[in-house]
């Protein structure tokens, strides 16, 4: 007896693809552009830059591979199902991500700092390697790698950049509840504010760095602070770049008509990712910035 796509017990099989092996010859060719780009070789950049726009032209193909099979019905609730263990094994990928970089700042304050300043077992490193070292917070460590330098004040644009993201959270989840009403006029002009707040966000960033760069002497290379600072924003940055991307690729979606009140896990996905990104920026925002 056959079966339709749509049957609870059948899986769905995509028909073989070429996708994954253009992924991959992307990404090597980004490796090696990666590389050779820190090693200053001349054509390490180039070498990144080919395999950068290979990957997203592989991506844009397979996705779409993706979104025409899901409007072609193939998708039962076993699929759907995969597909949010995988975006939430995902997003806890990111979790580990972030938490890694958040731990190397958490363990440079409470242990490296006090140690290398004499406090508990670090008395012996301070007198006979950094005597007169001062432990303080934020600091470029032992020598002051990089110059003295500024920080930037919580209170200016990183306040601004917490209030447009928690304003984005809220217009997003205006848009969902707007999909799953069947109001496709209110869904594109919510997800729409979302999205420009979300380039207005990235806009004030790149503003922040370009001051901290030209008129604080705060860079990549200032130092444990100024490692752990860009870091810390440079990535967040590049995962809100990555979900207005995505934001906007539901937006067209949405335009289309490809979601309904019920099957809509694409935008969800992309919401969930949103919120994530949200509260990274929380705990970047308290503690990289305030305290």
């Amino acid at each position: 007896m056959a079966h339709s796509p749509t049957d609870a017990n059948i899986y769905f099989v995509p028909a073989k693809s070429k996708a994954p092996i253009f992924a991959s010859v992307s990404m090597f060719v980004m490796m090696i552009g990666v590389a050779t780009w820190l090693n200053e070789i001349a054509w390490g950049k180039y070498s990144f830059f080919i395999g950068m726009a290979m990957m997203i032209a592989t991506l844009f193909y397979w996705f779409g591979e993706v979104i025409r099979e899901s409007q072609g019905g193939n998708y039962n609730r076993q699929v759907d199902g995969s597909f949010r263990m995988g975006m939430v094994w995902f997003i806890f990928s990111e979790v580990m991500f972030f938490g890694a970089f958040f731990g190397a700042l958490f363990y440079t304050r409470q242990f490296a700092l006090p140690w290398l300043g004499g406090e508990g077992d670090g008395v012996m490193t301070n007198e006979l390697l950094w005597q007169g070292f001062s432990a303080a917070w934020p600091s470029a460590g032992p020598g002051g790698v990089g110059g003295q330098f500024q920080t930037i004040p919580a209170w200016g644009l990183p306040l601004l950049n917490t209030l447009i993201l928690l304003t984005s959270g809220a217009t997003l989840t205006i848009a969902h509840h707007a999909l799953k009403s069947g109001k496709r006029g209110q869904l594109l002009f919510w997800l729409g504010a979302t999205i420009a707040l979300g380039l207005v966000f990235l806009t004030f960033q790149a503003e922040e760095y370009i001051h901290a760069y030209k008129e604080l002497n705060l860079t990549l290379g200032s130092g444990i602070y100024g490692s752990t600072f860009f870091m810390l924003t440079g990535f967040h940055g590049a995962h809100v770049l990555l979900g207005t991307i995505m934001l906007i690729v539901m937006w067209f979606r949405a335009f289309k008509g490809h979601f309904t009140r019920d099957k809509h896990f694409g935008f969800e996905a992309a919401a969930w990712y949103w919120h994530f990104v949200d509260v990274v920026w929380l705990g970047l925002f308290l503690f990289v910035y305030v305290l």
